[in-house]
């Protein structure tokens, strides 16, 4: 099974690759304030998870610098468990101007905050 988790991760990484979206063409000014809200938010995922593949297309066609943690990696791992709650990916933390973290699973929800916020 996990020569075949392997295979399919692999090929939709590749498909990722050849069909990768363009990104959304904004002036300087607003793509410099976009990046600066951006700084505020990671995504914790796995490279391979189609549900972050998701996310990251989402970001993409947004045209947003989003910082990308692997979960499978120590300190990402630990974080997302002790202050996220779960080891589940795609997992977005979002970071409010007065400090609070918000942690956001779930590949739509995700999707839907993004397109809400910088569309």
């Amino acid at each position: 099974m996990k020569v075949v988790r392997w295979l399919l991760g692999r090929l939709i990484l590749v498909l990722n690759a050849v069909f990768s979206p363009k990104g959304l063409a904004r002036d300087a000014d607003k793509q410099t304030e976009v990046n600066n809200q951006v700084e505020k938010l990671k995504l914790y995922q796995f490279e391979a998870c189609p549900f972050c593949v998701k996310v990251r297309r989402s970001a993409k066609r947004l045209n947003l610098p989003l910082e990308t943690r692997d979960a499978k990696v120590s300190p990402w791992e630990q974080e997302l468990i002790e202050q996220g709650g779960a080891r589940k990916v795609p997992c977005l933390r979002i970071e409010k101007e007065d400090g609070d973290v918000t942690w956001m699973y779930e590949s739509n929800d995700i999707i839907a905050y993004l397109e809400k916020r910088f569309a």
